[in-house]
């Protein structure tokens, strides 16, 4: 079960939106909705969830490039909303590196049979380059009065209501949940 929402900083305090993902499928995709949630280029942050398993922190503030935090880089990698916020820079790849094999270098002449077992020992290989732990940058919250320590240690089930809580943003995430 996946929740997302949007809470956007305005003059009056925060303001939220709940958010369909399903038509986003990049970074840059997920930047724009939230840009569009605060007209005045004010802080907007996607909050992102999946029950018991991993949350992500989106922070966009004005046209800035996105900061974000992952809670369990392994857990998000297995979902579809995670995949968008898992960008090479995020786990300290080359951009535009490749998981799988380099299907240039393979010699493909019309007689295999399928994929050989070696080919399901590199995908689980790469699936372990994916750490079973925080990802992003743990300071995206500082100035809003959640500390580095204080984010990586929230648990997966309940961190969203705790953000929304520190943040003075409890009632309305309430509303939208």
């Amino acid at each position: 079960m996946y929740f997302a929402a949007l809470l956007a900083r305005t003059e009056d305090g925060w303001e939220a939106s709940d958010t369909e993902l399903d038509d986003v499928e990049t970074l840059s995709d997920l930047a724009d909705l939230a840009r569009e949630a605060s007209p005045d280029e004010d802080t907007v942050l996607v909050l992102i969830e999946q029950e018991d398993s991993w949350f992500g922190v989106v922070r966009v503030d004005g046209e800035d490039d996105p900061r974000i935090y992952v809670s369990d880089a392994a857990a998000a990698r297995r979902s579809a909303y995670g995949e968008l916020l898992l960008t090479d820079e995020l786990l300290g790849r080359e951009p535009g590196a490749d998981d799988g094999p380099d299907l240039d270098a393979l010699d493909l002449d019309g007689t295999e049979d399928g994929e050989s077992e070696d080919d399901d020992e590199e995908v689980v290989g790469t699936a372990d380059a994916v750490p079973h732990s925080p990802v992003g940058d743990s300071g995206i919250l500082d100035d809003l009065g959640i500390s580095e320590k204080e984010l990586r240690s929230l648990d997966a089930n309940d961190a969203l209501n705790t953000i929304a809580e520190a943040l003075g943003a409890s009632e309305v995430l309430e509303t939208v949940r």
